[in-house]
């Protein structure tokens, strides 16, 4: 019955397409036993666009099995994703023709922010996220790690924050009340203003330091020391919307065992995804050399972590900045597709601020290869209960990537 609907289901888009192209059909499977909603696949545009006899340039849709149109993105690497719902070991199959789609509002969104000291910083519906630049490098901070910008809305919200942060009127008001002693006036307009602040959206109150942060990965020097590449040197924002943003990242040269190697990372984040998925590659490395990510560990909350070497992954449920002031739990994740060597807590040599420690898994990086793996977070405010909840999301993930859906 479900073939003969299917059947049913191309024919009828066939007559909705221009009739001097044919239709490609996709079928999407997913092995493992659970379902799979909103998760996003890759298949070849240039594979596409020549089975449909189209330039480049023409238009195409999507459409699901219920004749209901998929809004999709074609990335810089000649791909076309596009979200999709499979049942536990089921397949799902979707039809793409010419055709002009409908708009899409984006749900992914980053930028370079040059005002505010060379921060990039990007969103999807799940949670916000910020790479520290150069400029606060060279003010003398030691921020290498990722921040975190947490969120309780699904609608892009980083832009309006820092517009508010950095809204210049507000500055000069605040800085003239300072100078005539009107300490009180300032500190209101300031809290109005600052992302530090729960506005109704969610807010920033991770610390990073000189540290992983909230996913870094690193070279190590030794079984406890990372090589971090501190701020990177240049940029490109390869994909901004609506459903993927991808940037590439190149750093400094970086002293790690007598060599010096240039990392280049690319950070992508999918509408939906609760993880980063992040690939790093490091030029003129001569030797295999471990390479760790992981999460930085607090005071405020030293033993809430989680790590699990079998299962390739690492948790943290983060107290945040000021754990008695209503700021919920930040759930910090790490997710490793390959094989690791070992998951493990290494206490930091001196203390960073709040900082003591890391949890981290830890693999062998070949010279010349690439590693990938995922990072993000969760919060409490925003749907996420417990560490035993966000462990449960950080091993579904780990199983999702680990058996990809298979597309044909």
């Amino acid at each position: 019955m479900m073939k003969n609907l299917f059947v049913s289901f191309l024919c009828g888009l066939a007559l909705v397409g221009c009739s001097q192209h044919s239709s490609v059909r996709v079928t999407v499977t997913n092995p493992l036993g659970i379902a799979r909603s909103g998760e996003m696949v890759e298949i070849s545009a240039d594979k596409v666009f020549q089975q449909l006899a189209l330039a480049d340039t023409a238009q195409i849709v999507i459409y699901n099995e219920q004749a209901e149109e998929v809004p999709y993105q074609l990335t810089y690497d000649s791909k076309i994703v596009f979200p999709v719902s499979v049942d536990s070991c089921a397949v799902a199959r979707y039809i793409i023709q010419e055709g002009t789609p409908a708009l899409v509002n984006a749900q992914v969104f980053g930028r370079h922010y040059p005002e505010r000291l060379d921060d990039i910083a990007w969103e999807n519906d799940k949670s916000g996220y910020r790479l520290y630049g150069p400029a606060i490098l060279n003010r003398g901070d030691q921020l290498y790690g990722y921040d975190i910008f947490t969120k309780s809305v699904s609608d892009l919200v980083l832009e309006d924050r820092y517009e508010r942060e950095l809204d210049p009127e507000a500055w000069k008001q605040i800085n003239a009340w300072r100078a005539a002693g009107k300490t009180a006036e300032a500190d209101s307009l300031l809290h109005e203003i600052s992302y530090h602040v729960d506005h109704g959206t969610g807010m920033d109150v991770y610390d990073v330091g000189p540290t992983f942060g909230a996913g870094l990965a690193a070279l190590m020097t030794d079984s406890i020391h990372p090589a971090y590449s501190k701020a990177y040197q240049e940029y490109e924002i390869l994909d901004n919307g609506p459903l993927r943003f991808t940037v590439k990242l190149t750093f400094a040269p970086l002293a790690v065992n007598g060599d010096s190697v240039v990392e280049t990372r690319y950070i992508q984040l999918d509408r939906g995804a609760l993880l980063n998925k992040t690939t790093v590659s490091y030029d003129c490395l001569s030797a295999t050399t471990p390479i760790a990510a992981g999460i930085v560990l607090h005071r405020q909350h030293p033993d809430g972590y989680v790590h699990n070497t079998e299962k390739g992954y690492v948790a943290y449920a983060d107290s945040t900045n000021n754990a008695h002031n209503d700021n919920g739990v930040i759930y910090v994740g790490v997710v490793f597709p390959q094989p690791l060597t070992a998951t493990k807590v290494v206490p930091l040599d001196q203390p960073a601020g709040s900082a003591i420690g890391h949890v981290m898994g830890v693999t062998d990086y070949q010279p010349g290869d690439f590693f990938t793996y995922y990072w993000g977070s969760g919060w409490s405010k925003a749907g996420i209960s417990s560490l035993d909840d966000w462990t449960d999301s950080m091993e579904r993930v780990a199983a999702q990537v680990c058996n990809p859906l298979i597309i044909k």
